[in-house]
């Protein structure tokens, strides 16, 4: 049997992803509560990796830096802060124990 490998995923990756993802799903959620229109939103998420002599490690950031589109400019400002909001939603993010945190970008369409 051959097997084609055309990614090779390490678990910081994916733990990165996985906070991400979680926290624009949140975000998504307490955007509809909220009655906000999502029109898009992406993330590029980034961490700070300690790394240890003895090659062992540990996360000591992550930063989300998700923008997000709407369609309303007068929920421009309670769209940026329902992050926070979003943020305590997220089992990812609160089964963490390091800082999360967001720079937030609104962009009206």
């Amino acid at each position: 049997m051959r097997l084609l490998v055309r990614f090779i995923y390490c678990s910081e990756d994916l733990l990165l992803s996985a906070l991400a993802s979680c926290h624009m799903m949140s975000y998504l959620y307490v955007c509809e509560q909220n009655n906000i229109e999502v029109l898009s939103y992406t993330d590029t998420a980034e961490a700070i990796l300690n790394v240890e002599p003895s090659g062992s490690g540990h996360f000591s950031k992550v930063t989300l830096k998700p923008v997000v589109t709407i369609k309303d400019a007068l929920q421009a400002e309670l769209a940026k802060t329902l992050h926070n909001k979003a943020n305590s939603l997220c089992f990812i993010a609160n089964s963490c124990n390091f800082p999360i945190t967001h720079q937030t970008q609104i962009l009206i369409k």
